[in-house]
Protein backbone atom coordinates (compact mmCIF):
# COMPACT_ATOMS: atom_id res chain seq x y z
CA UNK A 1 0.00 0.00 0.00
CA UNK A 2 1.65 3.39 -0.91
CA UNK A 3 2.43 5.63 2.09
CA UNK A 4 0.45 8.64 2.46
CA UNK A 5 1.30 12.15 1.07
CA UNK A 6 0.55 13.10 4.83
CA UNK A 7 2.54 10.40 6.95
CA UNK A 8 5.86 10.93 8.08
CA UNK A 9 8.83 10.36 5.65
CA UNK A 10 11.65 8.54 6.52
CA UNK A 11 14.40 10.34 5.55
CA UNK A 12 17.28 7.71 6.31
CA UNK A 13 16.23 5.42 3.38
CA UNK A 14 16.30 6.24 -0.44
CA UNK A 15 18.39 8.47 -2.77
CA UNK A 16 19.33 11.42 -0.83
CA UNK A 17 18.47 14.19 -3.37
CA UNK A 18 15.05 12.82 -4.00
CA UNK A 19 14.11 13.25 -0.33
CA UNK A 20 15.85 16.40 0.58
CA UNK A 21 14.12 17.54 -2.76
CA UNK A 22 10.03 15.79 -2.12
CA UNK A 23 10.79 17.60 1.60
CA UNK A 24 11.55 21.15 0.21
CA UNK A 25 8.87 21.30 -2.37
CA UNK A 26 5.94 21.93 0.14
CA UNK A 27 8.37 23.59 1.88
CA UNK A 28 8.62 25.79 -0.30
CA UNK A 29 5.20 26.58 -1.39
CA UNK A 30 4.49 27.15 2.46
CA UNK A 31 6.88 29.59 3.06
CA UNK A 32 6.08 30.99 0.16
CA UNK A 33 2.05 30.65 1.31
CA UNK A 34 3.19 32.41 4.62
CA UNK A 35 5.47 35.43 2.97
CA UNK A 36 1.70 35.93 1.29
CA UNK A 37 1.00 37.11 4.87
CA UNK A 38 3.13 40.30 4.78
CA UNK A 39 3.24 40.64 1.17
CA UNK A 40 -1.26 40.99 0.88
CA UNK A 41 -0.91 42.96 3.69
CA UNK A 42 1.54 45.66 2.24
CA UNK A 43 -0.40 45.33 -1.27
CA UNK A 44 -4.04 46.54 0.72
CA UNK A 45 -2.54 48.81 2.68
CA UNK A 46 -0.50 50.03 -0.03
CA UNK A 47 -3.70 50.63 -2.55
CA UNK A 48 -6.53 51.38 -0.15
CA UNK A 49 -4.82 53.30 3.27
CA UNK A 50 -1.28 55.18 1.09
CA UNK A 51 2.60 54.67 1.11
CA UNK A 52 2.28 56.22 4.55
CA UNK A 53 0.39 53.39 6.33
CA UNK A 54 2.86 50.86 3.99
CA UNK A 55 5.57 52.26 5.76
CA UNK A 56 4.14 51.91 9.15
CA UNK A 57 3.86 48.32 8.64
CA UNK A 58 7.11 48.51 7.41
CA UNK A 59 8.56 49.39 10.55
CA UNK A 60 6.51 47.36 12.71
CA UNK A 61 8.32 43.95 11.13
CA UNK A 62 11.65 44.39 12.88
CA UNK A 63 10.25 44.70 16.21
CA UNK A 64 7.96 41.89 15.17
CA UNK A 65 10.87 39.69 14.48
CA UNK A 66 12.94 40.66 17.89
CA UNK A 67 9.41 39.58 19.86
CA UNK A 68 9.49 36.53 17.97
CA UNK A 69 12.82 35.08 18.89
CA UNK A 70 11.90 32.81 22.07
CA UNK A 71 9.59 30.73 19.56
CA UNK A 72 12.05 30.50 16.62
CA UNK A 73 14.06 29.11 19.27
CA UNK A 74 11.66 26.40 20.64
CA UNK A 75 10.96 25.51 17.20
CA UNK A 76 14.39 25.25 16.14
CA UNK A 77 14.60 22.60 19.40
CA UNK A 78 11.96 21.27 18.81
CA UNK A 79 12.28 20.16 15.21
CA UNK A 80 15.93 18.89 16.23
CA UNK A 81 15.07 16.90 18.73
CA UNK A 82 11.93 15.23 17.10
CA UNK A 83 13.84 14.69 13.39
CA UNK A 84 16.78 12.97 15.85
CA UNK A 85 14.62 11.37 18.20
CA UNK A 86 12.52 10.09 15.18
CA UNK A 87 15.27 8.34 13.11
CA UNK A 88 16.22 6.57 16.72
CA UNK A 89 12.81 4.98 16.33
CA UNK A 90 12.84 6.78 20.38
CA UNK A 91 9.12 6.70 20.58
CA UNK A 92 9.04 7.89 24.81
CA UNK A 93 11.67 10.61 24.35
CA UNK A 94 9.67 11.98 21.20
CA UNK A 95 6.36 12.27 23.03
CA UNK A 96 7.97 13.86 25.97
CA UNK A 97 9.64 16.22 23.80
CA UNK A 98 6.54 17.53 21.84
CA UNK A 99 4.15 17.37 25.28
CA UNK A 100 7.03 19.90 27.12
CA UNK A 101 7.31 21.99 23.70
CA UNK A 102 3.45 22.53 24.02
CA UNK A 103 3.75 23.67 28.03
CA UNK A 104 6.90 25.90 27.34
CA UNK A 105 5.22 27.62 24.75
CA UNK A 106 2.27 28.66 26.39
CA UNK A 107 4.89 30.03 29.46
CA UNK A 108 6.24 32.28 26.93
CA UNK A 109 3.31 33.54 25.15
CA UNK A 110 1.70 34.50 28.67
CA UNK A 111 5.24 36.15 29.72
CA UNK A 112 5.80 38.03 26.20
CA UNK A 113 2.17 39.34 26.40
CA UNK A 114 2.45 40.73 29.93
CA UNK A 115 6.04 42.35 29.08
CA UNK A 116 6.10 43.75 25.80
CA UNK A 117 2.64 45.44 25.14
CA UNK A 118 3.59 48.32 27.97
CA UNK A 119 7.10 49.06 26.31
CA UNK A 120 5.60 49.00 22.50
CA UNK A 121 5.17 53.08 22.19
CA UNK A 122 8.24 54.17 23.61
CA UNK A 123 10.11 51.72 21.43
CA UNK A 124 9.14 53.42 18.31
CA UNK A 125 9.44 56.88 19.73
CA UNK A 126 12.99 55.95 20.87
CA UNK A 127 13.84 54.63 17.14
CA UNK A 128 12.74 57.11 15.12
CA UNK A 129 9.91 56.10 13.84
CA UNK A 130 8.93 59.51 12.24
CA UNK A 131 5.32 60.87 14.40
CA UNK A 132 2.96 60.48 11.08
CA UNK A 133 3.26 56.76 11.16
CA UNK A 134 3.64 56.53 15.02
CA UNK A 135 0.10 55.54 15.90
CA UNK A 136 -1.03 53.12 13.16
CA UNK A 137 2.90 50.83 14.05
CA UNK A 138 1.62 51.37 17.70
CA UNK A 139 -1.50 49.55 17.09
CA UNK A 140 -0.39 47.17 14.72
CA UNK A 141 2.29 46.18 17.18
CA UNK A 142 -0.33 45.57 19.71
CA UNK A 143 -2.52 43.53 18.33
CA UNK A 144 0.21 40.87 16.87
CA UNK A 145 1.41 40.88 20.59
CA UNK A 146 -1.65 40.29 22.07
CA UNK A 147 -2.79 37.40 19.50
CA UNK A 148 0.82 36.24 19.18
CA UNK A 149 -0.07 32.50 20.43
CA UNK A 150 -1.28 31.81 17.34
CA UNK A 151 2.14 32.72 15.23
CA UNK A 152 3.74 30.81 17.84
CA UNK A 153 1.73 28.02 18.03
CA UNK A 154 1.91 27.29 14.71
CA UNK A 155 6.12 27.88 14.34
CA UNK A 156 6.26 25.21 17.02
CA UNK A 157 3.87 22.89 15.58
CA UNK A 158 4.50 23.25 12.13
CA UNK A 159 8.30 22.80 13.16
CA UNK A 160 7.38 19.57 15.27
CA UNK A 161 5.49 17.95 12.24
CA UNK A 162 8.50 18.93 9.31
CA UNK A 163 10.30 17.07 11.76
CA UNK A 164 8.92 14.31 11.63
CA UNK A 165 9.41 14.43 8.15
CA UNK A 166 5.94 15.58 7.07
CA UNK A 167 6.11 18.62 5.00
CA UNK A 168 2.47 18.43 3.59
CA UNK A 169 0.43 18.78 6.32
CA UNK A 170 2.30 21.72 7.11
CA UNK A 171 1.74 23.22 3.80
CA UNK A 172 -1.93 22.44 3.53
CA UNK A 173 -3.01 24.09 6.76
CA UNK A 174 -0.89 27.00 6.22
CA UNK A 175 -2.57 27.47 2.65
CA UNK A 176 -5.71 27.41 4.31
CA UNK A 177 -4.95 30.13 6.76
CA UNK A 178 -3.55 32.06 3.79
CA UNK A 179 -6.95 32.08 1.59
CA UNK A 180 -8.46 33.37 5.56
CA UNK A 181 -6.06 36.42 5.30
CA UNK A 182 -6.51 37.30 2.30
CA UNK A 183 -10.47 37.49 2.47
CA UNK A 184 -9.99 38.92 6.13
CA UNK A 185 -7.76 41.48 4.90
CA UNK A 186 -9.95 42.44 2.42
CA UNK A 187 -13.16 42.95 4.50
CA UNK A 188 -11.70 44.57 7.38
CA UNK A 189 -9.22 47.36 5.15
CA UNK A 190 -11.25 47.66 1.92
CA UNK A 191 -14.99 47.05 3.53
CA UNK A 192 -14.80 47.98 6.78
CA UNK A 193 -12.16 50.77 7.26
CA UNK A 194 -10.45 49.37 10.02
CA UNK A 195 -6.93 50.90 8.56
CA UNK A 196 -3.74 49.43 9.74
CA UNK A 197 -5.35 47.50 12.35
CA UNK A 198 -7.76 45.87 10.17
CA UNK A 199 -4.39 44.32 9.01
CA UNK A 200 -3.07 42.75 12.04
CA UNK A 201 -6.75 41.56 13.06
CA UNK A 202 -6.77 39.56 10.00
CA UNK A 203 -3.31 38.27 10.20
CA UNK A 204 -3.38 36.71 13.87
CA UNK A 205 -7.23 35.21 12.83
CA UNK A 206 -5.58 33.23 10.34
CA UNK A 207 -2.65 32.40 12.53
CA UNK A 208 -4.92 31.38 15.49
CA UNK A 209 -6.33 28.85 12.84
CA UNK A 210 -3.49 27.64 11.30
CA UNK A 211 -2.16 26.51 15.07
CA UNK A 212 -5.49 24.88 15.63
CA UNK A 213 -5.00 22.52 12.68
CA UNK A 214 -1.66 21.66 13.11
CA UNK A 215 -2.69 20.71 16.71
CA UNK A 216 -5.59 18.30 15.91
CA UNK A 217 -3.23 17.03 13.16
CA UNK A 218 -0.38 15.80 16.13
CA UNK A 219 -3.39 14.82 17.67
CA UNK A 220 -4.20 11.88 14.93
CA UNK A 221 -0.35 10.75 14.79
CA UNK A 222 -0.08 8.40 17.72
CA UNK A 223 1.18 6.04 15.73
CA UNK A 224 4.49 7.41 16.57
CA UNK A 225 4.09 8.99 19.21
CA UNK A 226 2.21 9.35 22.33
CA UNK A 227 -0.12 12.63 22.70
CA UNK A 228 -1.49 12.24 26.62
CA UNK A 229 -1.36 15.00 29.19
CA UNK A 230 1.30 13.50 31.37
CA UNK A 231 3.49 14.63 28.53
CA UNK A 232 2.97 18.25 29.52
CA UNK A 233 4.09 18.13 32.51
CA UNK A 234 7.49 19.97 32.14
CA UNK A 235 10.92 17.88 32.42
CA UNK A 236 14.15 19.26 33.56
CA UNK A 237 15.92 16.79 30.88
CA UNK A 238 13.81 17.92 28.03
CA UNK A 239 14.15 21.48 28.47
CA UNK A 240 17.20 21.92 29.12
CA UNK A 241 17.94 20.17 25.69
CA UNK A 242 15.54 22.01 23.86
CA UNK A 243 17.16 25.10 25.62
CA UNK A 244 20.78 23.98 24.55
CA UNK A 245 19.72 23.35 20.94
CA UNK A 246 17.21 26.12 20.59
CA UNK A 247 19.16 29.14 22.26
CA UNK A 248 21.68 29.46 20.15
CA UNK A 249 19.14 29.90 17.20
CA UNK A 250 16.45 32.38 19.05
CA UNK A 251 19.74 34.21 19.91
CA UNK A 252 20.67 34.11 16.45
CA UNK A 253 17.22 35.62 15.28
CA UNK A 254 17.61 38.15 18.20
CA UNK A 255 20.75 39.35 16.87
CA UNK A 256 19.26 39.75 13.34
CA UNK A 257 16.39 41.25 14.83
CA UNK A 258 18.28 43.80 16.55
CA UNK A 259 20.61 45.03 13.95
CA UNK A 260 17.50 45.19 11.95
CA UNK A 261 16.23 47.70 14.66
CA UNK A 262 19.68 49.63 15.03
CA UNK A 263 19.62 49.50 11.21
CA UNK A 264 15.75 50.74 11.19
CA UNK A 265 16.69 53.84 13.47
CA UNK A 266 18.97 54.59 9.98
CA UNK A 267 16.70 54.04 7.59
CA UNK A 268 14.01 55.68 9.24
CA UNK A 269 16.28 59.39 9.23
CA UNK A 270 16.03 58.96 5.20
CA UNK A 271 12.59 59.54 5.20
CA UNK A 272 8.86 58.16 4.70
CA UNK A 273 9.46 57.33 0.71
CA UNK A 274 12.84 55.22 1.28
CA UNK A 275 10.88 53.50 4.03
CA UNK A 276 8.24 52.61 2.13
CA UNK A 277 10.95 51.45 -0.71
CA UNK A 278 12.79 49.47 2.04
CA UNK A 279 9.24 47.13 2.62
CA UNK A 280 9.05 46.73 -1.04
CA UNK A 281 12.56 45.59 -1.10
CA UNK A 282 11.57 43.35 1.49
CA UNK A 283 8.41 42.27 0.97
CA UNK A 284 10.27 40.73 -2.82
CA UNK A 285 13.37 40.06 -1.02
CA UNK A 286 11.11 37.28 1.06
CA UNK A 287 9.80 35.58 -1.65
CA UNK A 288 13.51 35.51 -3.24
CA UNK A 289 15.14 33.98 0.01
CA UNK A 290 12.56 31.18 0.20
CA UNK A 291 14.08 28.49 -1.93
CA UNK A 292 16.88 29.39 0.55
CA UNK A 293 14.82 28.53 3.51
CA UNK A 294 13.06 25.73 1.88
CA UNK A 295 16.35 23.90 1.12
CA UNK A 296 18.17 25.12 4.96
CA UNK A 297 14.87 23.41 6.96
CA UNK A 298 14.36 20.33 4.36
CA UNK A 299 18.48 20.02 5.11
CA UNK A 300 17.99 20.10 9.15
CA UNK A 301 15.22 17.46 8.91
CA UNK A 302 17.40 15.84 6.56
CA UNK A 303 20.17 15.75 8.78
CA UNK A 304 18.53 15.07 11.93
CA UNK A 305 16.87 12.23 11.30
CA UNK A 306 20.15 10.60 9.66
CA UNK A 307 22.31 11.40 12.42
CA UNK A 308 19.61 10.00 14.68
CA UNK A 309 20.42 6.72 13.05
CA UNK A 310 24.01 7.23 12.51
CA UNK A 311 24.33 7.92 8.85
CA UNK A 312 27.09 10.16 8.88
CA UNK A 313 28.30 9.50 5.16
CA UNK A 314 25.14 9.95 4.32
CA UNK A 315 24.64 13.26 5.80
CA UNK A 316 27.38 14.33 3.67
CA UNK A 317 26.07 13.52 0.45
CA UNK A 318 22.66 15.25 1.44
CA UNK A 319 24.88 18.01 2.09
CA UNK A 320 26.62 18.34 -0.91
CA UNK A 321 23.33 17.38 -3.27
CA UNK A 322 21.57 19.70 -1.44
CA UNK A 323 23.50 22.58 -1.78
CA UNK A 324 24.13 22.58 -5.70
CA UNK A 325 19.61 22.39 -5.82
CA UNK A 326 19.96 25.17 -3.24
CA UNK A 327 22.60 27.28 -5.20
CA UNK A 328 20.93 26.97 -8.82
CA UNK A 329 17.29 27.90 -8.02
CA UNK A 330 18.58 31.04 -6.35
CA UNK A 331 20.41 32.03 -9.34
CA UNK A 332 17.74 31.52 -11.48
CA UNK A 333 15.50 33.73 -8.93
CA UNK A 334 18.64 36.55 -9.38
CA UNK A 335 18.02 36.71 -12.83
CA UNK A 336 14.39 36.72 -12.90
CA UNK A 337 14.53 39.58 -10.17
CA UNK A 338 17.36 41.63 -12.52
CA UNK A 339 14.71 41.03 -16.00
CA UNK A 340 11.61 41.83 -14.06
CA UNK A 341 12.25 43.59 -10.96
CA UNK A 342 10.23 46.78 -11.83
CA UNK A 343 7.21 44.60 -12.56
CA UNK A 344 7.80 42.85 -9.25
CA UNK A 345 7.97 46.27 -7.45
CA UNK A 346 4.70 47.76 -9.27
CA UNK A 347 2.58 44.94 -7.72
CA UNK A 348 2.72 46.93 -4.32
CA UNK A 349 2.70 50.69 -5.60
CA UNK A 350 1.56 53.06 -8.48
CA UNK A 351 3.99 55.51 -7.44
CA UNK A 352 6.51 55.67 -10.42
CA UNK A 353 9.31 57.04 -7.96
CA UNK A 354 8.61 54.64 -5.37
CA UNK A 355 9.00 52.03 -8.17
CA UNK A 356 12.21 53.22 -9.57
CA UNK A 357 13.87 53.35 -5.68
CA UNK A 358 13.24 49.83 -4.63
CA UNK A 359 13.95 48.04 -7.97
CA UNK A 360 17.83 50.29 -7.83
CA UNK A 361 17.76 48.72 -4.07
CA UNK A 362 16.98 45.39 -5.09
CA UNK A 363 19.91 45.52 -8.03
CA UNK A 364 22.18 45.46 -5.02
CA UNK A 365 20.80 42.93 -3.30
CA UNK A 366 20.46 40.40 -6.07
CA UNK A 367 23.04 38.65 -6.53
CA UNK A 368 23.44 37.89 -2.32
CA UNK A 369 20.91 35.44 -2.68
CA UNK A 370 22.80 32.85 -3.98
CA UNK A 371 25.36 33.41 -1.01
CA UNK A 372 22.78 32.77 1.05
CA UNK A 373 21.87 29.77 -0.68
CA UNK A 374 25.44 28.44 0.95
CA UNK A 375 24.63 29.59 3.96
CA UNK A 376 21.12 28.49 4.79
CA UNK A 377 21.91 24.67 3.54
CA UNK A 378 25.03 24.22 4.87
CA UNK A 379 23.79 25.70 8.69
CA UNK A 380 20.77 23.82 8.04
CA UNK A 381 23.05 20.51 7.97
CA UNK A 382 25.16 21.58 11.11
CA UNK A 383 21.82 22.67 12.76
CA UNK A 384 20.15 18.94 12.26
CA UNK A 385 23.25 17.41 13.65
CA UNK A 386 22.86 19.00 16.90
CA UNK A 387 25.52 21.87 16.26
CA UNK A 388 23.81 25.29 16.48
CA UNK A 389 26.41 27.00 18.11
CA UNK A 390 28.20 27.24 14.88
CA UNK A 391 25.73 29.22 12.59
CA UNK A 392 24.90 31.83 16.41
CA UNK A 393 28.47 32.61 16.23
CA UNK A 394 28.60 32.88 12.38
CA UNK A 395 25.55 35.24 12.46
CA UNK A 396 27.00 37.50 15.31
CA UNK A 397 30.01 38.16 13.20
CA UNK A 398 28.22 39.02 10.30
CA UNK A 399 25.25 40.71 11.41
CA UNK A 400 26.84 42.70 14.65
CA UNK A 401 30.37 42.78 13.48
CA UNK A 402 29.89 43.44 9.47
CA UNK A 403 26.37 44.86 8.57
CA UNK A 404 25.51 47.26 11.03
CA UNK A 405 29.10 48.96 11.29
CA UNK A 406 29.22 49.43 7.42
CA UNK A 407 26.01 50.85 7.29
CA UNK A 408 26.72 53.22 9.41
CA UNK A 409 30.10 53.65 7.96
CA UNK A 410 29.07 54.36 4.49
CA UNK A 411 26.13 56.88 5.65
CA UNK A 412 28.95 58.80 7.36
CA UNK A 413 31.36 59.01 4.62
CA UNK A 414 28.64 60.10 1.87
CA UNK A 415 27.31 62.88 3.78
CA UNK A 416 26.79 65.79 2.05
CA UNK A 417 25.05 69.28 3.06
CA UNK A 418 22.59 68.21 0.70
CA UNK A 419 22.29 64.58 1.96
CA UNK A 420 22.56 64.90 5.45
CA UNK A 421 22.65 61.69 6.62
CA UNK A 422 24.27 60.03 3.57
CA UNK A 423 23.46 57.51 0.94
CA UNK A 424 20.70 55.42 1.26
CA UNK A 425 21.89 52.53 -0.01
CA UNK A 426 24.20 51.95 2.72
CA UNK A 427 21.31 49.84 3.94
CA UNK A 428 21.30 47.00 1.27
CA UNK A 429 25.18 47.52 0.72
CA UNK A 430 26.21 46.43 4.37
CA UNK A 431 23.62 43.91 3.95
CA UNK A 432 25.47 42.25 0.90
CA UNK A 433 28.15 42.22 2.38
CA UNK A 434 27.30 40.58 5.28
CA UNK A 435 25.67 37.67 3.40
CA UNK A 436 28.93 37.01 1.22
CA UNK A 437 31.23 36.99 4.50
CA UNK A 438 28.72 34.53 6.00
CA UNK A 439 28.62 32.29 3.04
CA UNK A 440 32.59 31.98 3.39
CA UNK A 441 32.50 31.51 7.19
CA UNK A 442 29.63 28.45 6.42
CA UNK A 443 31.26 26.47 4.18
CA UNK A 444 34.64 26.82 6.37
CA UNK A 445 33.54 26.00 9.30
CA UNK A 446 31.45 22.94 7.72
CA UNK A 447 34.16 21.67 5.83
CA UNK A 448 36.19 21.06 9.32
CA UNK A 449 33.18 18.55 10.38
CA UNK A 450 32.98 19.63 14.00
CA UNK A 451 29.13 19.30 13.64
CA UNK A 452 29.95 15.89 13.89
CA UNK A 453 30.26 15.27 17.15
CA UNK A 454 26.89 17.21 17.92
CA UNK A 455 23.95 14.78 18.26
CA UNK A 456 21.74 13.90 21.33
CA UNK A 457 22.55 11.19 23.20
CA UNK A 458 19.87 8.61 22.74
Amino acid sequence: MPRSIFAPTDMTVGTPWKSILQFTFPMLIGNIAQQLYNTVDTIVVGKYIGDNALSAVGSAGPIINMLLVLFIGISAGASIMVSQYFGAKNRESLSQTIGNCITVTALCCLFLILVATPIIRPALVALNTPPAILDWCTDYLIICVVGIAGLAYYNILSGIIRGLGDSVSALLYLLVATGINIVLDICFVAGLGLGVPGVALATIIAQIVSSALCLIKLARMQEYFDFKLKYLRPRAQYVKTLVRLGLPSGLTQAIFSSAMIIVQSLTNQFGEQFIAANVVVMRVDGFAMMPNFSFGTALTTYAGQNVGAGLYDRVTKGARQGTLMAVGTSTAITLIILLFGKGLMGIFTETAELVDLSYRLMTILAVGYIAVAVTQSLSGIMRGAGDTMTPMWISLITTVAIRVPIAYIISWLTTTPELPHGQSICIQISLLCSWLIGSVLTAIFYARGKWKTKAIKQ
